[in-house]
Parts: C-alpha cells; structure tokens; sequence
C-alpha cells in the first residue's frame, strides 16, 4: 500500500499533541446552552418546516448529546480491536508497540472524555435523552467480524471524524466554545489514528487471501447495516427527546417529518461522510479496486 505513515512518526507526533480530559471540561469550562453544539452540515434541523429557532436550538442540542454519545459506543470497539492487534507482537518493533499502545490509551480517554460531556449535558439540559445500546451488545456484534472488515470501518470512523471538524467546525464561529474544543481536541488525535489504522490494515491485508478480502467488505457492508438500523431507532428517540424538551405535542405529520429528518442528518453524519471521504476511498482502492466500487454504490443512500 503507498503511503508516507511510520509507527516512529506517528508516535512522535501523538506525543506532542497529548491533552487531558480536564484541560478541556469542568470547572468553569462548561457548555453553553444559548449557542449550537453542531454544525448544521451535520444537524440538518433548520430546513424541518415547523420549527421555531429556539426549537431548532433544542433539536441540535439533542443532536449534540447524540453525537456524544454515538462517539462514546464507537470507542468501546474500537479500543480492544486495537489492543488485540497489538498483543501478539508486544516483543517486536518497539515503535510499533508504542503507537499502538499510544493509540489504545487515547481512546481510552476518548470513552472518558464523551462520558465527562454526557455528565455535563444532562447537568445542564433539563430532561433525558435516550440513546441505542447497550454498548457492550453493539462492541460484541462489531467484533464478531474479521480483522480486515472491522478495521476498515474503524478507518471510515476515524476519516469521517476529521471531516466533520474540517468541514463544519474549524472555522465556524457560532458554536459553543466547550462543544467546539471537544471537536478539536478528538480531531487532534484522530489525526493519527488514521494513519495507524492504515498501517494495521496494511499488515492485515498482507496475510489475507482473495476471498478473505472480499469477505471483509462484505463485513463492512454488514456493519454499516447494523449501525444504520440503530439510526433509525436512534431517529425516534430523538424525536421523543424533542417533545420532552419543549413539551411541544406533534401531529403524526410533524413527527415523521421530524423523524426522517434526525435520521437523514444522522445517515450523512455517521456513514455519508465517512463512504465520500477520498482518503478513505484511496486506501479501499489500494486493498480492492472491487471493494471501492462497492461503497460508492452504497453511499448515495447515505448522502
């Protein structure tokens, strides 16, 4: 596969980025509930015909918690896949293990930091969001499939992280500060996640056959199933959410729309952005042109 990563650099530069989960939440570095947590790229509310701005405010705030928490169930998978690639060559490349170990640790934070938020979101809110789960079932499931199909969702996850930050937050200034510095600092180490998680996909593809490999996009594409049946009952909640928030009661019409909305936002969010990603689509090209050919054919769906 081509490409310009090293364990040694990647390691490097993870080692200057490093922050810490109350550098960034607690204290008096709370959220601000006057402002959005989301980019509309990514919340889509402000086009649902019968919403007010301030109900519009309380749908993004909603989508805000969801964001947390979808971040926090994908950590839970993503951290024992990376520690089990690690375990069998603990005695080998010592920049190897160290990235590796380097990474396992971060998302370990990363669980701790989406966990720190949904503490401060519910302190301050005022009602329950509900949210799939539980993560354990949702890890089992994700896990259950081979190296190569979870570590190629793992790399659409990380590549669709840096999008949502590039494109709708670096330079958006209307957000809430807290919520902002949230995205930056998870996109700060994402940065290198990808780039490691390219370089596992590498070794894996490496002891792969031609029929493993096309399993493994198979896999892929049961992933993005799964994790899209849990959108659309995700969808539902939210909406449910909204009418707890606002006590605002919604006709049938109004909450199908409301509804199809959440999950069309939540479809570009979690798996629009991360099949369109070019990055990601370079590197699916490199392990099978076939493969690439696949998820282009998916993603319009999910656009």
């Amino acid at each position: 596969m081509q490409h310009n990563y090293s364990y040694q650099a990647t390691l490097a530069a993870s080692e200057r980025i490093g922050w810490k989960v109350d550098d960034i939440i607690g204290g008096d570095k709370q959220l601000d509930f006057t402002k959005p947590f989301m980019p509309e790229s990514l919340a889509q509310v402000k086009h649902i015909s019968f919403l007010n701005p301030e109900e519009q405010l309380t749908l993004n705030h909603i989508r805000g918690h969801e964001y947390l928490a979808m971040f926090g169930l994908v950590e839970e998978f993503i951290l024992p896949y990376v520690v089990d690639h690690a375990r069998p060559q603990l005695s080998g490349d010592d920049y190897r293990v160290r990235a590796l170990l380097q990474f396992a640790g971060e998302e370990a934070k990363h669980i701790h930091l989406f966990k720190r938020f949904r503490q401060e979101f519910e302190a301050g809110f005022g009602s329950n969001c509900d949210f799939i789960g539980p993560a354990e079932d949702v890890s089992r499931f994700v896990l259950s499939h081979s190296p190569l199909g979870v570590g190629i969702a793992i790399l659409h996850i990380e590549w669709m992280t840096l999008r949502h930050y590039i494109e709708g937050v670096r330079d958006n200034q209307n957000l809430d500060p807290q919520f902002k510095s949230l995205l930056k600092h998870h996109w700060m180490e994402e940065s290198q996640h990808t780039k490691l998680d390219t370089l596992i996909i590498e070794s894996v593809v490496k002891g792969a056959t031609p029929k493993e490999i096309d399993q493994a996009f198979e896999e892929y594409g049961e992933i993005g199933t799964f994790l899209d049946n849990g959108a659309k009952q995700q969808a539902e909640f939210e909406t449910e959410s909204f009418v707890q928030a606002t006590g605002r009661k919604l006709s049938k019409s109004e909450r199908e729309e409301m509804t199809n909305a959440v999950l069309k936002g939540m479809r570009w969010t979690y798996l629009g952005t991360g099949m369109t990603h070019p990055n990601f689509l370079a590197t699916v090209e490199q392990i099978s042109p076939e493969g690439k050919k696949q998820i282009e054919a998916m993603a319009p769906m999910f656009c």
